[in-house]
């Protein structure tokens, strides 16, 4: 198959959309972090707890949607944390989040093992379907790649446009892109900086917590060890990429799912010609580069890691 037809066949689009998935959650929960001038690097271990705690919530016998939302609450539990650390104390936003980052994880991994100390194997749970819309499904390569996935692919979308809507044509939108700005004007119009600050990390992470979620109820069913693998991380990177845009962040999102989806492909059609190392860093080098052309004109948040204390200017 030649490249061209690996681009025009639906298989791909659909798993470049399933692919990309986790990571518009994640880099939406990201971008709302530091659109309020905190960076989150906890969001390695938020993305495994979330995983952890819904797939747990269903195979103790809750129902999908429930799972959905408690692995939410728990990611806004860590935000909150980090929400507090860093803002009010003022401590390392780096370091804050990359302790996060491994009180989550380890958290995880032992509460699975506490669960299921003798579990030789993952247990498996009912995961979401993909759930097709009439007629639009229908549509040759873009139907089944954007309208026959499962209910948490397109709530990822919807996301991306509530929080559009929300941070440009909003009275709390604006308050949180200047307490990102200039958290002195916030102040300065009677809106506690703390509150605001310390909300929209709780909702990032609860976005985070979501992305993980999908890992282990819609493009798996189980939860393994490591499943996450540095996707975390590049939500950080799409960020910049998408100079803190949610329809950019989706774009980035989308790039990078066609990236690794391609990388499968190609890899199945080289065998075992070429390492297939090779092959798997690819979507990461290609992104490096998407990141280096667009981040030379982005404009970052100039309060993003600035911690703020009250009645300072």
């Amino acid at each position: 198959m030649e490249i061209v037809e690996i681009l025009l066949t639906a298989s791909f689009w659909v798993a470049a959309v399933r692919i990309a998935t986790p990571l518009i959650f994640g880099t939406l929960g990201e971008l709302i972090c530091e659109r309020a001038g905190v960076l989150n690097l906890g969001i390695e271990g938020i993305f495994t707890m979330g995983a952890l705690v819904g797939w747990m919530a269903v195979f103790q016998g809750a129902d999908l949607w429930t799972g959905v939302i408690l692995a939410a609450l728990v990611g806004m539990l860590f935000g909150l944390l980090h929400g507090l650390l860093t803002v009010p104390l003022g401590l390392s936003q780096h370091v804050t989040g990359i302790g996060i980052t491994l009180l989550a994880t380890s958290l995880a991994y032992f509460t699975y093992r506490m669960v299921l100390p003798d579990s030789d194997s993952p247990p498996r749970i009912e995961a979401f379907q993909p759930l097709p819309i009439p007629l639009l499904s229908e549509i040759p390569v873009i139907g089944p790649a954007f309208f026959a996935q499962t209910p948490l692919t397109y709530l990822a979308f919807l996301s991306i446009a509530v929080v559009a809507y929300v941070l440009y044509r909003t009275p709390l939108g604006l308050a949180l892109r200047t307490v990102g700005e200039n958290p002195a004007a916030v102040e300065a119009q009677g809106i506690d900086v703390y509150r605001l600050r310390i909300g929209a990390v709780m909702v990032g992470s609860g976005f985070m917590a979501v992305g993980g979620a999908f890992l282990t109820m819609s493009a798996f069913n189980a939860f393994f060890f490591e499943m996450v693998a540095g996707r975390g991380w590049i939500c950080i990177a799409l960020v910049v990429f998408a100079s803190w845009r949610p329809a950019k962040a989706l774009l980035g999102a989308l790039l990078f799912g066609a990236f690794d989806a391609f990388q499968v492909r190609l890899q199945q059609q080289a065998g075992a010609g070429l390492p297939y190392q090779l092959f798997l860093m690819m979507p990461y080098l290609l992104s490096i580069l998407a990141l280096i052309v667009m981040s030379r004109r982005a404009a970052y948040p100039k309060a993003l890691l600035v911690p703020y204390r009250k009645g300072e200017r």
